[in-house]
């Protein structure tokens, strides 16, 4: 097992160096110029040279690559170019709301999904089952804007049980902060919880039918045995694995969630650096959310081989 963690760790470092050059070629190289944003409209040729120059912007793409590079192995992220704030201290400022809702979400996700998925497995074939799978599939299909536009309408608007937008810290009460997250984590999880129920079922399915299962049967095992002794524990690998890459669809989604809402979390410093082209924080919050993707899915990894001894091979 521990020569098995030492391969996982080490694979997973190409990963984010190859993200880190994909993130700066892309911003780089896409048009725009923080430089002209910054000097305004009215500014000339050689106002938004000077600041080019100020910005460092000016310098060969290698070399800008390279200093940028040493500062993040150093554990500098570097600072905002319009508000001079680092961006390690900005990812702090906005990190609880961030942090908060996805944790309610990935709780609805993976609790409700797995028991949507357990229940349609237990009744294969009838009308629940079907239905349950009809609103999978229609929760995994709705664009998570319009998911989020048409919940605030029926229950922040029509009904006026909820708040439409904003956040409320925990430390300002635990009822505030839970009502201020309940429509944007629903908004979140649906095509979460769609993609993981319909893995549990078609997983619990399998495992069912594999001849390990019959013969625990003939043995005279008990239900409750059998299922939790060797249906649920084969159908883990994929349910886990599942839940590694749904992340990164709760990560795209944070970003779209929090502008809907207004929730001042790192999504919405993401959408706000992309609008001003301000580098240091769109590369340092990208290149932030690529490592807790492969951290995620490395932990994903190693929890698949306890289940399985096998991929530990």
């Amino acid at each position: 097992m521990l020569a098995y963690i030492v391969r996982r760790i080490v694979s997973t470092l190409p990963v984010v160096a190859i993200v880190a050059v994909v993130v700066f070629l892309l911003l780089h190289l896409s048009p725009g110029d923080p430089a002209a944003v910054i000097a305004g409209d009215g500014a000339g040729i050689e106002e938004v040279a000077r600041i080019r120059s100020e910005l460092g912007l000016d310098q060969p793409l290698y070399e800008q690559f390279i200093r940028w590079v040493v500062r993040v192995v150093q554990g500098d992220l570097g600072a905002s170019i319009f508000s001079k704030i680092p961006v390690t201290e900005l990812i702090a400022q906005r990190i609880e709301p961030t942090l908060s809702l996805t944790v309610f979400t990935l709780f609805l996700s993976v609790s409700l999904g797995v028991a949507f998925g357990l229940v349609a497995a237990a009744t294969a074939g009838s009308l629940l089952d079907h239905a349950l799978i009809f609103v999978a599939i229609a929760g995994f299909s709705a664009p998570i804007f319009v998911i989020g536009y048409i919940l605030v309408l029926v229950f922040a608007i029509d009904l006026d049980w909820l708040p439409v937008q904003g956040y409320v810290a925990l430390a300002d009460g635990f009822v505030p902060f839970l009502r201020h997250l309940v429509l944007p984590s629903v908004t979140l999880s649906l095509a979460y919880l769609a993609l993981i129920s319909r893995i549990t079922r078609a997983s619990v399915l399998e495992a069912v039918a594999q001849d390990y299962v019959r013969t625990a049967y003939a043995k005279g095992m008990g239900e409750a045995r059998v299922f939790t002794g060797h249906v649920l524990r084969n159908a883990a690998v994929p349910i886990t694995t599942i839940v590694g890459i749904g992340v990164a669809l709760l990560i795209s989604g944070v970003v779209v969630t929090e502008s809907v809402f207004n929730i001042p979390g790192i999504g919405r410093l993401v959408v706000d650096a992309i609008s001003r082209r301000d580098y240091p924080v769109i590369q340092g919050v990208t290149l932030v959310f690529a490592g807790v993707c492969v951290l995620i899915n490395l932990l994903v990894d190693l929890a698949c081989g306890l289940f399985d001894p096998r991929i530990r091979l």
